[in-house]
C-alpha cells in the first residue's frame, strides 16, 4: 500500500511539473502561479486557468522553497523537510497521534500445551513376591487415598514361610538368623511396625495388608479380589495432582529465547479471563525433526484440582522483558527496507519524518525505540502512509523545480554563436537570452 501511494504521488508530481513547464505565459520570472479552485494547475507566470478561466494567483514561497500544494490534501513543505497541512484537512484524513511513553515491555511466546501428571509425583505399588488377593479396600480408579491407607490384603505362601522362619529364630535366640530373616521381611516391604507386631503375637499372619506409599489419586488399578498376582506386577499407580506439568512445543524461531525459570501463565478455554501462574521447569535438549519444534515442560500449582490431566491449555511464556524502555505503538513505524521512519508532531498540522532505531517488539503492539525519539515526542499512528506519500511528493517536486531553475540559469548564460545570436533557451520558456546582436 505504501509503495502504491508513493508511486501515485510521484506520478501526480510529474503531471503537475510537466503541466507547469509547458503552460506558457511566463511573464513572472521563476514565480509559480496556480488556481485557487484547481490547485493542480501550475505555470510560471500569470494567466488564466484552462479549466475555469479564472485569473491565476501567485503561490507564496514558490520561488524560494519550491513548495507545491498537494492536489489531494493541500500539504505544503515547510522548507526544512516537514509538512504543513490545514487542521481541517488533518481531521478529514483521520490522523491519530500517540505519545512516546516509557515503561515495561514484555514479549510472550504463545503456544498450546497439554496438562499431564507430574512424573515426580507418581508412585507405583509393585510386589516382590507372588500371591493371591484376599480383599480389596480401594477398588476404584480415581479414588483419593491417604499416605499409609490400606489398599488390599494378600496371601503369599512365600511370605508366610519367611514369617515362620523369623519366629523360629526368635524362639531359638539365634541372633544371626533373627537379623537375617528380619532383613528379608524388610526387603519385602513389610514395615518395622508390622514386624514388631508379628514378634509380639508369636504367630505368622496368613495375609498381609499393603498400604498406599503416598497421598494422591488412583490413576491406574490392575487388581481385583481373588486374583493371583505375580512378583513384579504393577498393581496400583497413585499420583499427587497438587502440582501438575504442562508439556508444550515452541517453534524453532522462538526456541533461542526460552530458558528454565522464566515466568509463564496458562489459560483454559472453559474459563476465559482466568489464568494460572507457573514457570518453565525444563527445556528439552533436542528439537523435533518432524515438526521443527522444541519441547518445553512447565510446572503449575493446582489448587482445587481445576487443572486435570489430559486438558489442553493456552500457554504464554515470558521470553523477553525490558523495564524502563522507550516505546511507541508498532503501527506508527514505516518500514522502508533497512530504515524505519515515524512522523513526529511538531504542532497542529505540522509533521516531520524522523528515522528511528527500534529494538524489542512486545505484546500490546508496542515497539521499543533505541534512538531517534524522546519521551516528550508525539508520533502519528494513523494516516502516516498518506503523510509519507506527501513528503515524497514534495521532495520530488522540489528537486524538479530546482532542476528547472538551474536549467533556466544555464540557458541565460549560453554563449553566442559567431553571428552574435544567443543559443536556444530552455524548453520551459522561463529564461531569455541577454545578448544582443550588433
Amino acid at each position: 500500500m505504501k509503495g502504491m501511494a508513493s508511486i501515485a504521488a510521484l506520478a501526480l508530481a510529474l503531471v503537475l511539473v510537466l503541466h507547469a513547464g509547458c503552460g506558457g505565459g511566463g511573464e513572472g520570472g521563476d514565480a509559480l502561479y496556480t488556481c485557487g479552485m484547481h490547485p493542480e494547475v501550475l505555470q510560471d507566470g500569470p494567466g488564466l486557468c484552462p479549466i475555469c478561466h479564472m485569473d491565476l494567483t501567485p503561490m507564496h514561497g514558490g520561488s524560494e522553497g519550491g513548495a507545491v500544494p498537494s492536489a489531494v490534501t493541500g500539504a505544503m513543505a515547510d522548507g526544512e523537510g516537514g509538512l504543513l497541512i490545514d487542521p481541517v484537512v488533518v481531521q478529514n484524513m483521520g490522523v491519530r497521534t500517540a505519545p512516546v511513553t516509557r515503561g515495561s515491555l514484555v514479549r510472550n511466546v504463545r503456544t498450546l500445551g497439554e496438562i499431564e501428571v507430574a512424573e515426580d509425583q507418581v508412585s507405583v505399588v509393585n510386589l516382590r513376591y507372588s500371591g493371591w488377593v484376599e480383599a480389596i479396600h480401594v477398588d476404584q480408579t480415581g479414588e483419593k487415598v491417604r499416605k499409609g491407607q490400606a489398599l488390599f490384603d494378600i496371601y503369599s505362601p512365600e511370605l508366610v514361610a519367611t514369617q515362620e522362619e523369623y519366629l523360629l529364630a526368635l524362639r531359638g535366640a539365634d541372633d544371626s538368623l533373627t537379623r537375617s530373616t528380619r532383613r528379608k521381611l524388610e526387603l519385602w516391604d513389610l514395615s518395622g511396625r508390622q514386624i514388631d507386631e508379628l514378634a509380639a503375637e508369636g504367630e505368622a499372619s496368613r495375609t498381609v495388608t499393603i498400604h498406599a506409599p503416598r497421598a494422591g489419586y488412583v490413576l491406574h488399578k490392575n487388581v481385583v479380589e481373588g486374583a493371583r498376582v505375580a512378583a513384579g506386577s504393577d498393581l496400583y499407580r497413585i499420583g499427587d495432582l497438587e502440582t501438575i506439568w504442562v508439556l508444550a512445543e515452541v517453534y524453532e524461531f522462538d526456541a533461542p529465547w526460552i530458558a528454565e525459570g522464566q515466568p509463564a501463565r496458562m489459560e483454559l478455554s472453559f474459563a476465559p479471563g482466568e489464568s494460572y501462574a507457573g514457570q518453565v521447569s525444563y527445556v528439552y535438549p533436542t528439537l523435533s525433526e518432524v515438526s521443527r519444534t522444541l519441547r518445553v515442560r512447565l510446572e503449575f500449582e493446582n489448587p482445587g484440582l481445576a487443572l486435570r490431566p489430559g486438558m489442553f491449555a493456552t500457554v504464554y511464556i515470558e521470553a523477553q522483558r525490558r523495564d524502563g524502555a522507550l516505546t511507541i505503538p508498532s503501527e506508527a513505524i514505516l518500514h522502508g527496507g533497512e530504515s524505519q521512519t515515524v512522523f513526529v508532531v511538531e504542532a497542529l498540522g505540522h509533521y516531520r519524518p524522523r528515522e528511528v532505531t527500534t529494538g524489542l517488539s512486545g505484546d500490546g503492539r508496542r515497539t521499543e525505540v533505541l534512538s531517534g525519539l524522546d519521551e516528550a515526542d508525539e508520533v502519528v499512528v494513523s494516516g502516516q502512509f498518506l503523510l509519507d506519500s506527501e513528503s515524497q511528493l514534495q521532495e520530488a517536486v522540489a528537486k524538479m523545480l530546482a532542476d528547472r531553475l538551474a536549467g533556466a540559469g544555464d540557458a541565460g548564460a549560453t554563449p553566442t554563436d559567431p553571428a552574435g545570436h544567443a543559443g536556444p533557451a530552455g524548453h520551459g520558456g522561463a529564461a531569455t537570452a541577454d545578448a544582443t546582436t550588433p
